[in-house]
């Protein structure tokens, strides 16, 4: 070992030696605490990143699952109360490869694999029924694809088909949906699902798709609340309402208007079909017809050439004409014109708005320059409103009431001053905190450097160990009786060991004297513990 390194361990070791049973007791703890920290720091650092490897699984395909990790000596942790599994991100790639050759996860739906199984001797029954049970398969496997779906079950109901169009039954489709954990599906979601379903079964509307959730709530359908094809009236009247309180916000300032919003949505959905008519302009007839009446003056009338056809095939008139009498001739002409039609088909869908009403009062205090004839315009302007329709506004300008002002005042202060409070409790607790740990490690270390400081003796010659020359002591006390001691006094003293002295011999002499003589009675009673502080000395003398 080099002589530096045990140089120290010795410095170390006679440190700890010279501890006291309350400097060691606080030397443990703070140990232990520093192993523990660092443990569990070390720990925390070398713990692997947990990713998912499969989510919204079945009981049964997690047990499959986990069975297969345990094999492999994979770690793994459940969440989601068991449907997700996670396991070390460098193992989710090999696993899910693995999970797919064992068949994990199965499949609940299997969709078109269905109709693998059919047979050549199939009957029409079967293959119909195949068809529409690996239809509603592959829907549901779609469905939860979707975020926030966790299952999902499509049933569908196909009427035959059938040569009277009179009574021919509409296709109809119902959805089972249950979400993963508290999640809720808003209302895009549910039209999507609607119109997903609508969109992959023939001759079905999205109107006739309902979509039921896990808690038995009706999203969509015949008697729900909101419709697939138009926002629901609490979803219109709340958006429409935040709309317009928000631009009256600016307007007024906070807290001085009100707005409620009432709506009606239609919840049946139809067809209009409107017809109108034009006279085209400079448009030829479609047809014409001529004719000629003759009237000879005799009473008698001729309608047309008649008569026999002459040289050249001009009619000539069989009658005489009578003499002195006068012939006209009348001329009328038929005309059938076109005439433009336009036929219209309009689809009304359900969920479409009927009527508006909005309510709004105003604080009389903060009308100053401000109509209620221009917040009228801004709100119809805002909100869309068709007078046509039937829809109203009405403003009205009134003075509010201050009394719940000044509780909602009162309440913001005190909750304000509680949430103060609370901050000050909290910014205390975590500097008294703070504070206690760092007086413990000051402390800690106050102790440390204490403990390894030893009192140095000063340095004191106390000459060659074989003979001295001592100045003179004390007159009054006689050594003459002690060997060693010559002179009668504080002479030379010669060569030879010196017994113990009385405390009082060892007070009347010299600091030198002194010291040697502790010297020798330390080395006569306790020559081991001598040889020790001697050889730690040593020790201490040696460069570093």
């Amino acid at each position: 070992m080099p002589p530096a390194l045990l140089a120290t361990l010795h410095r170390v070791t006679h440190t700890l030696r010279e501890f006291t049973v309350g400097q060691r007791t606080i030397a443990i703890i703070g140990l232990a605490v520093l192993l523990v920290g660092g443990g569990g720091l070390a720990a925390w650092l070398v713990q692997p990143s947990y990713s998912p490897l499969f989510t919204s699984l079945s009981s049964t395909d997690a047990a499959s699952i986990t069975t297969l990790l345990h094999a492999d000596g994979v770690p793994y942790q459940l969440a989601d109360g068991g449907n997700t599994i996670l396991v070390p991100q460098q193992d989710v790639d090999s696993e899910r490869l693995k999970a797919a050759s064992a068949g994990l996860p199965s499949l609940s739906n299997d969709g078109y694999g269905l109709l693998n199984t059919l047979g050549v001797t199939a009957s029409a029954f079967q293959q119909t029924t195949t068809y529409q049970r690996a239809l509603q398969g592959e829907l549901a496997t779609t469905i939860e694809a979707m975020n926030g779906v966790e299952t999902a079950s499509v049933k569908l109901a196909i009427p035959d088909q059938t040569v009277f169009t009179s009574e021919q039954v509409p296709t109809t489709a119902s959805v089972f949906v249950r979400t993963s954990g508290n999640a809720a599906l808003g209302t895009s979601q549910v039209a999507a699902i609607t119109h997903l379903v609508a969109a992959s079964v023939n001759n079905l509307k999205p109107t006739d798709v309902s979509v039921v959730s896990a808690d038995g709530t009706l999203l969509s359908g015949a008697g729900a609340a909101g419709s697939s094809d138009g926002a629901s009236a609490t979803t219109y009247e709340a958006h429409t309402q935040a709309s317009v309180q928000a631009m009256l916000d600016q307007v007024l300032g906070a807290g001085n208007s009100t707005v409620v919003v009432s709506a009606d949505l239609s919840k049946d959905s139809a067809q209009r079909v409107t017809q109108s008519y034009a006279v085209p302009t400079n448009a030829p007839a479609l047809n014409e017809q001529n004719s000629a009446t003759v009237d000879n003056g005799s009473g008698g009338s001729s309608t047309g050439a008649t008569g026999v056809l002459g040289p050249d095939n001009i009619a000539v008139p069989t009658g005489a004409a009578t003499p002195g009498a006068s012939s006209s001739w009348t001329t009328s002409t038929t005309k059938n014109n076109a005439i433009d039609q336009t036929t219209e088909t309009t689809t009304i869908p359900a969920g479409s708005i009927t009527r508006q009403t909005i309510s709004i009062a105003i604080n009389k205090a903060a009308t100053s320059g401000i109509s209620a004839s221009s917040i009228q315009k801004l709100v119809e302007g805002a909100a869309g409103v068709n007078v046509k329709r039937g829809d109203l506004v009405a403003v009205q300008v009134l003075p509010f009431s201050k009394t719940g002002s000044t509780e909602a005042k009162a309440a913001i202060a005190s909750q304000s001053g509680a949430d103060t409070q609370q901050n000050i409790v909290k910014i205390v607790t975590t500097g008294l905190t703070v504070l206690g740990v760092l007086l413990g490690l000051f402390l800690l270390l106050r102790f440390l450097s204490a403990a390894s400081k030893r009192r140095e003796p000063s340095p004191i010659d106390i000459g060659p160990l074989d003979a001295r020359t001592l100045p003179d002591a004390d007159p009054s006390v006689d050594l003459s009786e002690y060997p060693g001691i010559t002179g009668g006094g504080l002479g030379a003293m010669t060569p030879g060991p010196v017994g113990p002295l009385p405390l009082e011999a060892l007070a009347a002499q010299p600091e030198a004297f002194r010291v040697r003589a502790s010297i020798d009675r330390l080395s006569a009673s306790d020559p081991q513990r001598t040889a020790e502080y001697l050889r730690s000395l040593m020790d201490d003398k040696q460069p570093a």
